[in-house]
């Protein structure tokens, strides 16, 4: 059974932690993410995924994220999503309770949380099947059960291969699959995006950069409002300069300080891995 999520949350920090720990499970299958209330009710409605991750008490009060989102769930579902608040406090948690969420986690999430919650929801829905989840993967690629009218996401079935994540680019009849994991970054084109691969190839797609961003998880990674780059083809981060280099490659991308943050997580994840500092 799988299980596709959203995630809203304020902090776009807090939002790559949870999915981090979520796509360790290979029943949860990430949809998309937004950072304010009329964004997470809009992906919501047009994804009806069956589980959400919520959070309820956010720093940023403009972004209006709160219990009240539930409510407005019924008046437009007959079938509200599961429901799991993540938030850094625990006064809400009698409140949540009264709205019949699914769990209500402290951030950061840990695996263990996790997966204390995803056992409590599948024995509420009488699953009996165990959740299966994996180690991080290192050079994984993102799952995404979005199927736009002109990018399609694919993923290879057989079960006695390493499955990696395929991106169709359709146009009039022509089907153009790409392997995720040779795409080095995209670059926004004004309303479509430019796709780079490893081998120096271009591909133009018909859709915005925050459409990509919205349906990519790890190990795509937003690091300025023209650019989202594959982590696995960084050869080397200048923070001074604020640019990434790609590797084998004379490219060089920006990344801006609304970003910035994005851009701390990769140079953390490459120090919590086998690493040597010299």
């Amino acid at each position: 059974m799988n299980l596709p999520y959203i995630i809203i949350d304020d902090n776009q920090e807090s939002v790559l932690k949870t999915k981090a720990v979520a796509d360790e499970f290979s029943e949860l299958v990430f949809v998309a993410a937004a950072n304010n209330y009329t964004e997470g009710l809009n992906l919501i409605l047009e994804h009806t995924p069956k589980l959400i991750f919520l959070e309820i008490d956010p720093s940023d009060k403009k972004s209006n994220l709160s219990l009240a989102l539930i409510n407005e769930l019924y008046r437009y579902l007959k079938v509200i999503p599961k429901i799991i608040i993540t938030t850094t406090k625990k006064d809400l948690a009698f409140e949540a309770i009264q709205y019949e969420v699914a769990d209500y986690v402290l951030k950061p999430i840990q695996r263990i949380d996790l997966i204390k919650s995803i056992l409590k929801l599948k024995k509420s829905i009488g699953e009996d099947e165990v959740f299966t989840f994996q180690n991080p993967v290192v050079e994984g690629e993102p799952k995404s059960i979005s199927e736009p009218k002109q990018i399609q996401i694919v993923e290879q079935s057989n079960s006695n291969v390493e499955q990696h994540l395929i991106i169709c680019i359709k146009s009039y009849g022509d089907y153009r699959y790409i392997d995720a994991k040779d795409i080095c970054y995209f670059q926004a084109d004004n309303n479509s995006t430019d796709i780079h691969l490893n081998n120096g190839e271009m591909i133009t797609a018909f859709k915005t950069l925050k459409h990509f961003e919205g349906i990519l998880s790890y190990p795509f990674i937003r690091i300025h409002n023209s650019y989202i780059v594959n982590r696995n083809y960084i050869s080397r981060i200048h923070t001074g300069n604020a640019v990434c280099y790609i590797k084998n490659s004379s490219t060089k991308l920006p990344f801006s300080k609304s970003y910035k943050v994005n851009v701390d997580l990769i140079i953390s994840e490459f120090a919590n891995g086998n690493y040597l500092e010299i």
